[in-house]
């Protein structure tokens, strides 16, 4: 009975991180597709290292590597990986509590970054030298696919908006909601959910580092 329990669970922790091992390779995946076809950079010329291309990638492969440990540990029961896998995901836990709680901490502080990053990269949109194609097409992707124009709203881009704030049902109407609003009000609108989801992930890993703890 015993030795069935144990193999029912070393199964089902070689599926778990299985799934999140293709979950990594597929949010790898798709931070690679956008470092290459947008620059999400250009947006934050101050805060390179925390664009979303390298946020993606970063968590990617943190979550690929982890994951396969944890999948090559319980398959071949081997201490040593298990015990590897128990301290990052214990690492892992602490390091999002700890990006959660500065989150709230420093909220001010992080907002008036982000703006003052953005309003110098639509400053730098909005000249007329070639250096800014790049950082105007990634505004264009941006507004386009959030469907909001500008910072604040399309008064930002002066005389000058581009067609990607314009509604594709009313050509001659903008967005109403600039980009950074529409995602501040999605971050409140969603913040139960996101915050549950924090919490339920806490959790998950807190169980998967005490099923795998040798």
């Amino acid at each position: 009975m015993a030795q069935g329990c144990l193999k029912c669970l070393k199964y089902t922790m070689c599926v778990t991180n299985f799934l999140c091992f293709l979950s990594g390779v597929a949010l790898l995946g798709f931070g690679v597709f956008m470092m290459v076809n947008f620059k999400v950079a250009a947006l934050f010329p101050d805060l390179p290292i925390f664009n979303l291309n390298n946020i993606l990638l970063t968590t990617g492969i943190i979550i690929t590597c982890v994951s396969f440990l944890g999948f090559l540990g319980a398959l071949k029961e081997n201490r040593c990986l298990l015990l590897m896998f128990f301290v990052l995901l214990f690492l892992m836990m602490l390091a999002e509590l700890t990006a959660a709680c500065l989150l709230l901490i420093y909220d001010n502080k992080v907002d008036a970054t982000v703006k003052d990053n953005l309003s110098a990269s639509l400053e730098k949109a909005k000249g007329q030298s070639s250096n800014s194609t790049e950082v105007i097409n990634t505004w264009n992707w941006v507004q386009t696919n959030l469907q909001c124009c500008g910072i604040m709203n399309a008064t930002d881009w002066g005389e000058r908006v581009p067609s990607s704030c314009r509604r594709p049902t009313e050509p001659t109407t903008y967005w109403p909601q600039g980009c950074l609003i529409r995602v501040r009000n999605w971050c409140e609108e969603h913040f139960l959910f996101i915050g549950i989801s924090v919490i339920v992930l806490c959790i998950i890993e807190a169980n998967l580092s005490t099923f795998h703890e040798p």
